[in-house]
């Protein structure tokens, strides 16, 4: 199996496995390691301590000036972000990810939904109406992989006097934090960390109300036991990136040079320049991605979103761009990075491009 869904989900690092195993512990262990990370004894401070060196670990993905809230993922962070702020009128980018989408339409059925261009950005300059108390763009498409221009946008909220929330889901380990944001949302697994595990960086000053109620943990936000073992695995893939930015970054810029020219008879959606080069969506006039998955079992690729694939519906995010939805399903996503070989991106090119062939397209 060739494994080429880096957005839908990415490998485990193995060194995030071995800072998890100590703390999936039987009782047989009698260093305890499955305490409770709240309680008072010396098994639960060891067990604490653990959580607080994996937050400060999650934290150097942000720039100072903020407080990182463990959550359940980045749909927990973004809803606890939405909900938690209390504003009334929102505005969201039309190619967000469902878990804003749909959240910010439940607490505002009036929002505003920003329009972008034929490349997948939205314009700085973009009307938004007076009195919106809080913006949210990603920062990269997890569909599409443009990279919005998060900075300026920010400025723009400030200067209405409004929040700006970003889902870095898609960024976070690969890209700078996004500049001028309020509130950051981010997600273990996609960053080489186990999965059931976020994030929600909050600007210093800024109070929310919590979205689950309880026993009071993490500062009153998010009240229920922490995993130490999950937060052990976050904290040690989020210091992997840090420390594999550059040679990461490099080698996904050499696959995505490979990548254009193995598939040079499709079409690329999306920015060509602005975007994450791990993330190569394509289409092909008439393709049946159905039959393509069903023909191709040995590589492992999407035909969007994980979340919305199996919906049967065209992409919210290809109709955004001004595609039709005849030509949004003839669309896939190819996702690539670290633990991704030339030779894998090679033979499954192969593969795809002579399962499409058969079908004369």
């Amino acid at each position: 199996m060739i494994y080429l869904d880096y957005q839908a989900t990415t490998p485990l690092a193995p060194e995030a496995r071995a800072a998890m195993l100590p703390w999936l512990a039987g009782p047989e262990d009698l260093r305890a390691g499955f305490a409770n990370p709240h309680s008072p004894h010396r098994p639960g401070r060891s067990a604490a301590a653990v959580v607080e060196v994996a937050r400060a670990q999650v934290a150097a993905l942000f720039p100072p000036g903020g407080r990182v809230i463990f959550t359940s993922g980045a749909t927990e962070a973004l809803n606890l972000a939405i909900a938690g702020v209390g504003k009334r009128h929102l505005a969201v980018s039309a190619i967000e990810h469902a878990a804003v989408l749909d959240t910010a339409r439940f607490h505002d059925p009036a929002l505003t939904v920003l329009p972008v261009d034929g490349a997948g950005l939205v314009d700085p300059d973009v009307t938004i109406p007076a009195g919106t108390g809080l913006f949210a763009v990603m920062q990269v498409s997890n569909e599409i992989g443009t990279v919005q221009p998060v900075a300026e946008l920010a400025a723009r909220a400030h200067a209405m006097g409004a929040l700006f929330l970003c889902d870095a889901v898609q960024g976070a380990g690969k890209l700078a934090a996004p500049e001028g944001a309020d509130l950051v949302a981010i997600s273990a697994h996609k960053l080489h960390g186990p999965k059931g595990i976020g994030a929600l960086w909050v600007r210093d000053g800024l109070e929310l109300a919590p979205l689950v109620h309880g026993g009071g943990q993490e500062g009153g936000l998010r009240s229920g036991t922490l995993s130490p073992a999950l937060c052990a695995g976050f904290g040690a893939a989020a210091a992997l990136c840090t420390s594999l930015w550059k040679s990461d970054g490099q080698h996904v810029e050499t696959l995505w040079e490979q990548a254009l020219g193995l598939f040079a008879g499709w079409t690329l959606n999306g920015s060509a320049t602005q975007r994450w080069h791990g993330n190569l969506n394509l289409r092909k006039p008439g393709l049946d991605v159905a039959r393509l998955l069903s023909e191709c079992r040995n590589v492992a690729f999407s035909a969007g979103s994980a979340c919305a694939s199996s919906s049967g519906r065209p992409s919210h995010v290809l109709r955004a761009l001004g595609l039709s939805d005849r030509d949004s399903k003839t669309a896939i996503r190819i996702g690539f990075g670290r633990y991704t070989t030339g030779e894998e991106l090679k033979e499954a090119a192969a593969v795809l491009n002579a399962a499409a062939q058969m079908q004369g397209v």
